[in-house]
């Protein structure tokens, strides 16, 4: 197999789980990083779900890429498809990103978008929503407050200033549901 790039806008920016050989901070166009994903799995039940987020459509999202080098590339592909595709919640695709890092250069990276068709999809909640459900839930990989306020620091610390999440996180961190 080919060179792959892998884009990550949430959770594989701070824990990939898989072997890479490159990073560097990057941009795609024409969608956007949004709370908008109920989850039965990995943040939450079908009983008490959570949210995660997804590549929704519209606007544009600073995260990263990794490479990966091609004898990795397939048994990368193999552990983001059982990480990301639990429910078929996002559509794999290929997309092209700019990169950030003063080279100019863009490249096709993997990309996990939002299925908006999907029974999971949660579309634009209220801040008040978001901080009932993220408050409660938990699942196979922790609660969904840890989730929410790791993606929030390591956003930070690259440099991402995601206002609609900063502001989820403060409420979270005060305490406040909006019940």
């Amino acid at each position: 197999m080919a060179e792959l790039w892998v884009f990550g806008y949430g959770s594989l920016m701070w824990q990939p789980g898989f072997e890479f050989s490159e990073w560097a901070p990057a941009a795609l166009i024409g969608a956007h990083r949004s709370l908008c994903i109920y989850s039965f799995h990995h943040r939450g039940t079908p009983e008490n779900p959570g949210l995660v987020l997804g590549l929704d459509e519209g606007g544009a999202c600073r995260g990263v890429v990794f490479r990966v080098a091609p004898d990795k590339s397939d048994l990368t592909l193999a552990y983001l498809r059982e990480r990301e595709q639990v429910t078929d919640v996002y559509v794999e695709t290929m997309r092209p990103v700019s990169l950030l890092d003063g080279s100019g250069r863009e490249l096709e990276a993997l990309c996990y978008l939002v299925d908006r068709g999907h029974p999971q999809y949660a579309g634009q909640l209220s801040i008040e929503r978001q901080a009932r459900l993220v408050r409660s839930a938990a699942g196979r990989s922790g609660t969904n407050i840890d989730y929410v306020l790791n993606t929030v620091r390591h956003l930070e610390e690259a440099g991402i200033h995601d206002v609609e999440l900063m502001a989820l996180a403060q409420r979270l961190e005060a305490g406040e549901s909006g019940l």
